[in-house]
């Protein structure tokens, strides 16, 4: 995929090249890489976005013994897209005034995300601001300045491979969709 300094939209899987299937042994790998690239900053919390990015942001805050604050910025509610863009559902906290912060999120896809929660940890005074993802895309823009891998995949994290639907555990119907639309893209 060509970026030509396109703005890429989120959610956009026809896009992907391939499939990047995360297992729980390399999400370990990757955090730990984040880890060791991040401890370097000197560190005084650690803002993780939920939902996901929830998982690596945890992970990290444990390993460097960082104090950890959740925000909510998505563009979904109860996991279906809602919005273009990323609306603000929990705010950063005052607490990051004076501190060397890092914004942790999944993936950086559109990089629009990162890019929002690091703008409102500065504008709350934070004193230094980082942002760091387990996956980029090579098209986001801006790209976290700390990230554990680089992928153009359809990437699949070990928390989203299956969800609960009807009392059974099913493949999740997003990732079902996406693979699809790569088999409609190969096929053309």
């Amino acid at each position: 995929m060509e970026n030509n300094n396109k703005k890429t939209k989120s959610y956009d899987y026809q896009n992907r090249r391939g499939v990047e299937k995360i297992s729980w042994s390399q999400f370990v790998q990757l955090y730990e890489t984040l880890v060791e690239l991040l401890e370097k900053e000197n560190l005084d919390l650690i803002v993780g976005v939920a939902r996901a990015g929830l998982f690596p942001a945890t992970a990290i805050s444990c390993a460097l013994r960082k104090e950890l604050y959740p925000v909510r910025i998505t563009r979904r509610i109860n996991d279906v897209v809602q919005s273009e863009r990323p609306v603000w559902r929990v705010d950063i906290p005052a607490t990051v005034a004076g501190q060397r912060v890092a914004v942790i999120d999944e993936i950086a896809d559109s990089g629009e995300t990162l890019a929002m929660v690091a703008s409102r940890a500065w504008e709350r005074g934070a004193s230094h601001v980082v942002t760091a993802s387990l996956v980029s895309h090579s098209w986001a823009n801006p790209k976290p300045e700390y990230t554990a891998l680089t992928s153009d995949a359809l990437v699949l994290f070990p928390w989203d491979q299956r969800v609960y639907i009807d009392q059974t555990w099913q493949v999740h119907p997003e990732i079902l969709s996406a693979l699809k639309n790569q088999e409609i893209r190969k096929s053309q």
